[in-house]
């Protein structure tokens, strides 16, 4: 099992987006997410955040918010547990990211670029301001088959909306 954090950096009414295509064998490859990453020893979700949005992008975080845990269930990679931040504050230039191009994206186009599905249910949570909230999401291969929200579970449809069961 996996700890890892995963944050969107709000200016202008844009995120700061990543799209991973520069590091070999990456799960990510060719999507579009946040910034983050895995949990070194004996890190909190938060000392995590601040590291991996420094290592990623060069920018140090200077007002941040938590938004949710979500889990990822998968028949092909190792469980995890992803602590969900937004962050509207920041000090320092944008610097390159080995792992792939950093890019202002406006937040109505994000769900346009080429995302895991799951992440287009708890990117509707951000858009919604909706508050903490638990959400698994269960993969086969690339496929998301299973959402819960907050003990209900949900049925994804590919128009971006989900039905509560």
């Amino acid at each position: 099992m996996q700890n890892s954090t995963l944050c969107y950096i709000e200016r202008d009414g844009r995120y700061l987006m990543l799209h991973r295509v520069k590091k070999e064998n990456d799960l990510n490859r060719d999507k579009w997410i946040g910034v983050g990453g895995h949990f070194e020893a004996d890190e909190s979700p938060d000392e995590c955040l601040l590291r991996e949005v420094r290592e990623e992008t060069g920018l140090t975080l200077a007002s941040w918010r938590f938004r949710g845990v979500v889990t990822f269930v998968s028949d092909t990679w190792e469980t995890e547990y992803m602590y969900l931040f937004t962050a509207d504050r920041f000090l320092g230039e944008l610097t390159d990211c080995d792992e792939g191009i950093l890019e202002w994206v406006e937040k109505e186009r994000v769900p346009d670029l080429p995302l895991w599905e799951g992440d287009r249910i708890f990117l509707r949570l951000l858009a919604e301001d909706a508050p903490p909230f638990l959400l698994t999401l269960r993969y086969v291969g690339d496929t998301l088959v299973y959402a819960c929200l907050n003990g209900d579970r949900l049925v994804y449809k590919p128009e971006g909306k989900e039905e509560v069961l």
